[in-house]
């Protein structure tokens, strides 16, 4: 009996001290911060816009108003007949900026509330809000170059590749 109960008494402190490590583990700290997924603001742009459908909203940015169809066919048809997709884009982003009633704000109002401007162009052309970094960017660019013109900035937006998908 007593080496049956120094075995269990061996046992017990054995146990006792396997425990005692694990009682006394710091928790640890808690922030009460939600978790967030943070992605680009273009993350969720993941269908290509089609030709027709990039030239209809090009359109529509830089007019205000909706292209009619035949010229809708004809400068689909166009992009479609050049090989390289981009230079054709630069051709009608070029064509449209030369037409009489595009809708582009003068230098004199970019540069008198730059951060309007930006802000509207992402609306018009991107359809978001711009990060800070992003505003905080086009602002730079914008006062360290005195060539930069509203136009430029529009054929930029227009040519980008979050343009080409909605």
């Amino acid at each position: 009996m007593v080496k049956s109960l120094s075995v269990r008494t061996i046992l017990l402190v054995f146990s006792a001290m396997l425990l005692l490590p694990a009682s006394c583990k710091k928790e640890d700290d808690t922030y009460q911060v939600n978790s967030e997924l943070i992605l680009p603001a273009s993350a969720f742009k993941t269908k290509l816009k089609t030709d027709q459908q990039y030239v209809a909203i090009l359109h529509a940015n830089l007019f205000q108003q909706a292209l009619s169809a035949n010229e809708l066919y004809d400068i689909a048809q166009c992009i479609e007949s050049i090989g390289d997709k981009e230079v054709a884009r630069e051709v009608v982003i070029s064509n449209f900026m030369n037409k009489p009633g595009v809708q582009i704000p003068t230098d004199s109002a970019m540069h008198a509330d730059i951060d309007k401007f930006i802000v509207e162009t992402y609306e018009r052309f991107l359809v978001r809000e711009p990060s800070e970094a992003e505003i905080t960017y086009f602002k730079n660019f914008i006062l360290s170059d005195p060539n930069v013109t509203p136009e430029l900035v529009y054929f930029s937006f227009a040519l980008s590749n979050e343009y080409l998908f909605y």
